[in-house]
């Protein structure tokens, strides 16, 4: 592995070169000689003393880039957060497979024609056996959320702006549970629910329900 040390508007003391360099050899069990390693200090001023030392790790390993970045009190701190940072990129790296070929498409078509169907689910009586009842899909989680009264040009408003096809609101007017959906013409429809045998009294004062 190639390794250049170099400074960002700074002149790299050679203690920090030294270390930088033996730190750096740690990645060389994971790549191999033709991996370039470019590690780069510079320092900010405007930063804390913990933080104004910074260190940055590029490793190109067959035409892939990884990078790490850290930043710390001094040089060899912040070479010694980065480089532990980069070795485990390099590891997953190296892990990780590449060029894997796709599954054949017969293979696929064979193994969905081997997999057994579900049992239809046998009656008795009218009634769904219990093993099959069991399979019914159930409730599992209740959100509750508060809702805040608004009118009806304000909740058109907010459906535009959170991009929704519906929304859920509490009609300032009639402090009914309202849902406000968009038609495929780009218009509006507004669905007010009612218990059945009640009626309410629309804008236009005819008796609806």
């Amino acid at each position: 592995m190639r390794t250049i040390v170099k400074g960002k508007n700074i002149d790299v003391p050679e203690s920090v070169r030294l270390y930088a360099e033996r730190k750096m050899r740690r990645l060389e069990r994971f790549l191999d000689d033709r991996t370039e390693a470019i590690v780069e200090l510079s320092s900010e001023q405007h930063r804390s003393d913990t933080d104004s030392q910074i260190v940055e790790v590029t490793l190109v390993v067959n035409g892939q880039t990884l990078r790490g970045h850290a930043a710390g009190p001094t040089y060899q701190a912040s070479l010694d957060t980065v480089i532990d940072r980069v070795e485990r990129q390099a590891i997953d790296f190296r892990k990780k497979p590449r060029g894997k070929a796709r599954p054949d498409a017969g293979k696929v078509k064979r193994i969905v024609d081997e997999t057994p169907p579900e049992p239809a689910a046998k009656v008795a009586g009218g009634a769904l056996e219990p093993e099959a009842e069991a399979r019914r899909s159930q409730i599992v989680k209740t959100k509750r959320f508060a809702i805040e009264p608004m009118f009806e040009e304000d909740a058109v408003a907010q459906m535009e702006e959170l991009g929704h096809r519906f929304l859920l609101f509490v009609n300032a007017e009639t402090e009914r549970l309202c849902v406000l959906y968009k038609r495929n013409s780009g218009d509006y429809g507004l669905i007010e629910p009612v218990i059945a045998g009640q009626y309410t009294t629309g804008k236009n004062g005819q008796r609806q329900g």
